[in-house]
């Protein structure tokens, strides 16, 4: 498990409010304010990921707001990325006011005033989100230009900013599974997510160091492939057409991120873990095993048959046929940019 959790009810009532204070002002020091300061409730866990803090978190409406004495007396020196899951929230920062809802990312500077809270006065709706903290000097773009962010809403719907959104949601669903070791490789993760974001909306990439281009593109193209496994068309050379780059390039790429796996090889192995979930599953034990296989890309029966069988050691029907006796039910593997392509098990 990765992180601690707070959460109010394990406190008195009457020391809810103080104790939520207390544990936002470690990273960010501000004058903290509630409507519902008497009967306050929150939950957070606080994952510490190397030099980046990912915290999600949820509570009741509350502003939060850090003038400029409190930036004299005390800067972190921290940028803070929020990604707003439910309800609104109005900040007002370098000079913009902008109002946020669920899907919007946007970022914050230790070092400059601002005003944070409920969208609208009154709100009593549950505020959802995850933010991460983490050292400006972290970020490789010139602070002058990451100003131009501070703010605004970064875009989360598609592009980088999805592949954000789901890095850090995951974050928070998986973290009872996760170990202390993994922390400092997922502080990594997200850090060149977040920076490249940010150079994406500011048209900067050409200022992030290669690795991280790199890293990033590979889970572009990962998750491209994740989400096209269903059309025969997906090979090597659509995949670096859909993302603007060449062949080769793309084959540098995995040889570099993918531990050894081809792109071919990758694609093949994600069709057949999905087949496998599939045939494993008793909502599709009547379904024919060429239908199966047409849906995860294999349009040639004996073609699938071949693969499954290399991959599991017996043909796809002696795969269901044991996995639903045994009860065994589906098992989907999800491969993560963090720990690389994984197989489905063996029967």
């Amino acid at each position: 498990m990765i992180g601690t959790v707070f959460r109010s009810e394990d406190v008195p009532v009457r020391d809810r409010f103080d104790h939520w204070r207390e544990l936002l002002g470690r990273t960010r020091a501000s004058d903290m304010g509630s409507a519902h300061a008497d009967a306050f409730w929150a939950e957070c866990r606080v994952m510490e990921l190397g030099p980046v803090t990912v915290w999600p978190m949820a509570s009741l409406p509350a502003r939060y707001r850090r003038g400029p004495a409190m930036v004299r007396r005390s800067d972190p020196e921290l940028y803070h990325l929020s990604l707003l899951l439910d309800g609104g929230l109005g900040l007002d920062h370098g000079g913009r006011a902008d109002i946020f809802g669920p899907g919007d990312l946007h970022l914050v500077d230790s070092s400059h005033p601002y005003d944070l809270g409920p969208a609208r006065h009154g709100d009593s709706a549950l505020v959802r989100g995850v933010g991460v903290d983490f050292p400006k000097a972290l970020l490789p773009l010139p602070a002058h230009r990451v100003n131009a962010l501070l703010g605004r809403a970064l875009p989360g719907a598609d592009g980088i900013g999805a592949l954000l959104r789901d890095c850090l949601t995951g974050l928070d669903r998986q973290a009872d599974h996760l170990r202390p070791a993994d922390a400092p490789r997922l502080g990594t993760v997200v850090l060149d997510l977040v920076a490249a974001l940010a150079a994406h909306t500011l048209e900067s990439e050409a200022a992030l160091p290669p690795e991280t281009r790199r890293q990033v593109t590979f889970r572009r193209v990962t998750a491209f492939i994740r989400r096209n496994l269903h059309d025969p068309g997906l090979t090597p050379p659509a995949v670096a057409a859909a993302h603007h780059i060449s062949l080769s390039q793309l084959h540098r790429i995995f040889q570099q991120e993918a531990h050894g796996e081809t792109v071919a090889a990758y694609i093949r192995a994600r069709r057949l873990d999905g087949a496998g979930g599939d045939l494993a599953n008793p909502r599709t034990g009547t379904e024919p095993v060429h239908a199966v296989a047409a849906r995860w890309g294999f349009p040639r029966a004996p073609e699938f048959t071949r693969a499954f069988r290399t991959a599991y050691g017996c043909s796809p029907t002696e795969y269901r046929t044991r996995a639903l006796s045994e009860g065994r039910g589906p098992t989907p593997v999800e491969p993560t940019p963090a720990t690389g392509p994984r197989r489905g098990p063996a029967p």
